[in-house]
């Protein structure tokens, strides 16, 4: 049986998507959920299948009090991957203007001018942390898919930029595109035509 997550009230919950990939960018979400919010069905969105992941965000977004906020690909090229997600962070908590109590993050670390909890692998103990990773997955996954109308030739609707092996295969195929992350070192390779070796 699952464990059923914490619903504390008045806290609100950050957290992000989009670390991993090598191009696009991360999302972050910050949720306030309110008292009397059915958390049946809230879990870490990795846990969650993509149908549950929309019907849960379709009912927090309905229903919370929340905000979606991104650092673009050029951002975390320039910031690098761990700062461009505390900055997404900082953004989407800078646009939540109703009165909390504390600020819950997922991770081991709050972003540099929060007063805020970093709680490891808090999208599993907490039910405004697991929301806002759903806000985050399920937006950045939209924007991935948008992405791959531009960009067809790379799969972004398939893998939503994560270092899959087709990813790969594109990358060696194409060269990176626009929204590449040439910091990323599988993409510093691509241009370089040394992707065989990761192969």
């Amino acid at each position: 049986m699952a464990k059923r997550l914490k619903h504390v009230i008045g806290a609100v919950g950050l957290d992000e998507a989009g670390r991993g990939p090598l191009a696009g960018p991360v999302v972050a979400a910050a949720v306030i959920l309110p008292r009397g919010f059915r958390i049946t069905g809230i879990n870490d969105s990795k846990k969650l299948t993509r149908e549950q992941r929309e019907d849960a965000a379709a009912r927090i977004r309905d229903k919370a009090i929340w905000a979606v906020a991104l650092c673009t690909h050029e951002e975390i090229d320039r910031l690098n991957i761990l700062e461009a997600s505390m900055e997404a962070m900082r953004r989407a908590l800078s646009q939540i203007s109703e009165p909390y109590d504390k600020i819950l993050i997922d991770g081991n670390r709050v972003p540099f001018g929060l007063n805020g909890e970093a709680v490891i692998k808090g999208d599993g103990k907490y039910a405004c942390i697991a929301a806002a990773s759903i806000l985050a997955k399920t937006v950045r996954d939209a924007l991935m898919v948008e992405m791959s109308s531009t960009h067809p030739n790379y799969g972004f609707e398939r893998h939503f930029g994560y270092p899959t092996p087709d990813h790969f295969e594109a990358l060696r195929t194409h060269g990176p595109c626009p929204i590449h992350r040439r910091s990323f070192a599988p993409v510093r390779e691509s241009e370089q035509g040394s992707l065989f070796d990761l192969l």
